[in-house]
């Protein structure tokens, strides 16, 4: 039986969500507390500086609360961030398997060691933007505009300095941020070829070491790990250089504001002020903002350099989006499986291919013959609604085949591939996966010989590729697996291929059992025998592939 998993939540929208904007705004209210902090400093030091006496209770209870408020809302602003972060990976990473577990085509971004890198690590490379550019360009749209006018009520000569130092800071951030995109996106495409190597060379791990290709398959990953290390590097470089270049401003323009404050204090300098003389607690006001206006510019330049990663990944999800294979028909709900009645197509195409108009009512039999590439397979794909077929319609009762109907359907079919495919577990466990296996059903499939020779019986546990199974007991363990449940269709792919001629028979006749109980049999097949035995034939020949 094809079963199906519950569909999970949709996919993001371009927009922040409710706790990206409640985060962000929090953490901006953050770093509004120091400057209230800042003041409450300045003016004990200034006092002290001026010889005035100091409340230190009184001080030291209004730091203790600006400090509390301010690791207050850190805590709060990036828990709402954490939680928004997990919530958006979680939702991409779930779009990108559930489509690729309905794709009806190999993705366009490469293998599967590809999708894999996309949907683990670089989604995860997501997690620093999300967590810290969106408040650091909301910091820097609210902190540096109201701490430039705190300093232009005190002194234009502080406001100029930050004026002219401050925009530096971006101008050379976006220069530097675009050339960390693209050794991002280089840096994240080596990833995929890599992990698309690692899960290929796997595969054919038994086969490398037969023919001695071990030496060669080590030096093929010491080059590409090499290759990632040099992408990598080419990264850290562009962000060091960059950090370099911002944290010079920001000191050059921290160092003139000091140079200015101190000068003032004094008695040096007299101008650059409102006043005539500069008092010690305006200028220790001056000298502790100054840092904080270059911090959020800082702080923005940092996370620039998450988003430029960020947008990396972004721009490959949306490669990926744009090639997405076609999906399944249905929305992949668990529902019951729908009675079999008339399974009619008409005027049915795809990729190409025309294929013949069948009808076949319950307990009928189909084979469908044609060369290899011919279509055979797509053919019974569409009928499963597994691909979406071009243009034609798939008649079930009389109702179009659609995604309202598509689930239930698929829920009463039973389908057994060309290829034998086991996952680790028992040889029961590969039937009927957790639900209970009737005697009856191992012997359709005629498997109790089988069983009987095995040391732990049905109970023996299978590698993924059937370890202890000859291949046409393999086949008819999937043969098993596809009439598990009392399937009302039954179909089956090249079932008799690569079999010696009696392991050939039992099949068939087990597959013609199923026709002859009631069932609806539908199996493509170069087998002239099998296809003799069906009620009806159809022929899909290469002149029908445009």
């Amino acid at each position: 039986m094809i079963r199906k998993k519950p569909r999970g939540p949709s996919a993001p929208k371009d927009h922040p969500s409710a706790n990206e904007t409640a985060g962000s705004l929090l953490a901006v209210l953050s770093s509004l507390v120091w400057l209230g902090v800042a003041a409450v400093i300045a003016r004990v030091f200034g006092d002290l500086m001026a010889d005035q006496p100091v409340e230190v209770w009184r001080t030291g209870l209004w730091i203790v609360l600006l400090w509390g408020l301010r690791a207050t809302l850190d805590m709060a602003a990036q828990g709402m961030l954490a939680r928004a972060a997990d919530a958006r990976i979680a939702v991409l990473r779930h779009e990108i398997v559930t489509a690729e577990a309905q794709a009806a085509t190999p993705s366009a971004l490469g293998g599967a060691g590809a999708i894999a890198a996309l949907t683990h690590e670089k989604l995860e490379a997501l997690r620093p933007a999300l967590l810290r550019y969106r408040p650091a360009r909301m910091r820097v749209m609210v902190l540096p505009p109201v701490i430039l006018c705190i300093a232009a009520w005190h002194s234009w000569a502080v406001a100029l300095v930050l004026l002219l130092a401050g925009p530096l800071i971006p101008v050379f951030m976006a220069l530097v941020g675009w050339a960390a995109k693209e050794a991002s996106a280089r840096q994240l495409q080596e990833v995929g070829q890599l992990s698309d190597l690692l899960v290929e060379r796997l595969a054919a791990l038994s086969d490398l070491r037969l023919i001695g290709a071990g030496p060669a398959t080590v030096d093929s990953f010491a080059q590409a790990s090499d290759d990632l290390r040099v992408r990598t590097m080419a990264v850290l470089r562009i962000a060091f250089l960059s950090s370099t270049v911002l944290e010079f401003f920001s000191a050059v323009g921290v160092a003139m504001v000091a140079i200015w404050v101190g000068f003032s204090l004094l008695g040096e300098l007299s101008w650059g002020g409102w006043g005539d003389v500069l008092k010690p607690t305006v200028g220790l006001y001056l000298l502790l903002l100054a840092p904080e206006f270059f911090r959020p510019l800082r702080d923005l330049a940092a996370a620039w350099h998450d988003k430029s990663g960020a947008d990396a990944v972004m721009d490959e999800v949306a490669t990926w989006r744009a090639e997405m294979r076609p999906r399944r028909l249905g929305r992949g709900e668990a529902v019951s499986p729908c009675p079999m009645t008339t399974l009619e197509t008409r005027g049915l195409g795809h990729r190409g291919v025309v294929y013949p108009d069948i009808r076949l009512e319950p307990g009928d039999s189909l084979a469908i013959e044609g060369p290899s590439g011919s279509g055979k397979t797509t053919l019974l794909r569409l009928i499963a609604g597994v691909e979406r077929p071009a243009e034609g319609l798939i008649l079930i009762g009389g109702v179009p085949l659609s995604d309202e109907t598509a689930d239930a359907w698929r829920a009463g079919i039973g389908w057994m591939p060309q290829a034998p495919h086991f996952v680790n577990g028992s040889l029961r466990h590969n039937i009927g996966f957790g639900a209970a296996v009737t005697k009856e059903t191992l012997e359709a499939a005629r498997l109790t010989d089988v069983i009987d020779l095995l040391l732990r019986g049905d109970l023996t546990r299978l590698g993924e590729r059937g370890a202890g199974l000859s291949g046409g007991e393999a086949r008819r363990v999937t043969l098993a697996r596809a009439m598990h449940g009392n399937p009302g269709l039954l179909m089956a792919d090249e079932p008799t291929a690569d079999l010696d001629p009696e392991t050939a028979q039992l099949v068939s006749d087990s597959l013609l059992r199923f026709a002859d109980a009631g069932g609806t049999l539908v199996v493509s097949t170069h087998d002239t025998a099998l296809a003799a035995r069906m009620a009806q034939r159809i022929t899909i020949d290469r002149s029908a592939a445009a």
